[in-house]
């Protein structure tokens, strides 16, 4: 009797984390080589630091428009014509001390202000199959610092990693639809600017919706995966990946992530940042936390901070490729079988 209740332990637990072949042959467009092209040019020069309402801020966002239109992803926000693209535009008003604000209602006067800042949002769609009224949002922020005193801050890490794997995930995606495999949910890709001002692209996103709220089954937050902080960095152990917010609102939502990670990834998820008393209190310093307000589940996923956060040195070479691969995957992974799966939360 005990030799069959052990067989069927085993049966079940090899059942429970059998991979899907489909899932893990359209992962492979998530790869190294095109993750070092989106950031390699993210991050470069030219682009002057990504800081919001800039001439290197418009182009990252005409990069990513063009590499969704490439793609196949669908443009959602009408313009006054009711033309629909990929760029949602929104304004943030500057005042003295850095401080900002999103415009959510802005006036004639708004509109002539020298103090207004022009900037837009990027999002492309794949509609479900069977349930495309229920999305599931992937976002990362592609704006940075800037340049000061002619110093460029590039924003390797903070956070043209987090985009360009918002740009592998959608590729990914969009080859897996073409190819006849088209999710049963909507996913919604997202690359925000503002974040640095104070989450106010998000912040727009969720005040100004595009789609319902209430049709949004949660939010994966991609901030800050290309790098090892110091306590892993010390550790000599680099596999894994901080997790914060995954339990708060959905159970649901943190147990199908274990399982993407237990089954394909094997990365070590680190809840220590997840805690309401963390002193850096990370829950609340990104995008999703604009999400959660509206009690929509959701994943931070970060590599926590390290030596070059918001320093000019934070540059692609020091960007671990391998390992920035391997976390893009488990979203890819954790993504696949929220859209495809029969769980509800």
């Amino acid at each position: 009797m005990k030799k069959n209740l052990l067989f069927l332990f085993c049966l079940w637990t090899s059942l429970s984390y059998a991979q899907d072949t489909t899932a893990l042959h359209f992962a492979q467009f998530i790869n190294q080589t095109n993750l070092y092209k989106h950031l390699h040019f993210l991050a470069s020069d030219e682009l002057q630091g990504r800081q919001t309402g800039t001439k290197g801020q418009k182009k990252a966002a005409m990069y990513i428009s063009n590499h969704f239109q490439q793609i196949g992803l669908l443009p959602l926000v009408a313009d006054s014509f009711g033309v629909k693209r990929y760029q949602q535009p929104f304004l943030i008003k500057r005042y003295f001390g850095h401080q900002y604000s999103v415009v959510l209602q802005p006036s004639r006067k708004d509109l002539k202000s020298k103090n207004i800042i022009r900037t837009e949002n990027i999002i492309g769609l794949i509609e479900g199959s069977e349930q495309p009224q229920e999305y599931i949002v992937i976002s990362a922020h592609y704006d940075h610092l800037g340049t000061q005193n002619g110093v460029v801050f590039n924003g390797a890490d903070d956070d043209a990693s987090g985009t360009s794997c918002v740009l592998a995930l959608a590729e990914a995606f969009a080859q897996a639809q073409k190819a006849g495999f088209k999710p049963k949910k909507s996913l919604l890709f997202m690359t925000v600017t503002g974040e640095e001002m104070g989450l106010l692209g998000s912040e727009y996103f969720t005040e100004k919706p595009i789609i319902p709220l209430s049709g949004i089954k949660c939010n994966l937050n991609i901030d800050m995966v290309g790098r090892i902080d110091p306590f892993y960095a010390n550790d000599k152990q680099s596999n894994y990946v901080y997790v914060i917010g995954s339990d708060k609102i959905s159970m649901t939502l943190d147990q199908i992530l274990n399982h993407a990670n237990q089954t394909y990834t094997h990365l070590t998820l680190d809840y220590s940042y997840n805690s309401d008393t963390h002193p850096l209190q990370l829950y609340y310093r990104s995008d999703h936390y604009n999400f959660a307000k509206h009690q929509i589940p959701v994943v931070f996923f970060t590599n926590g901070e390290h030596e070059d956060y918001h320093r000019s040195t934070d540059d692609t070479e020091k960007i671990d490729f391998p390992l920035l691969e391997k976390r893009a995957k488990l979203i890819f992974f954790t993504a696949w079988e929220i859209a495809n799966g029969e769980r509800k939360w």
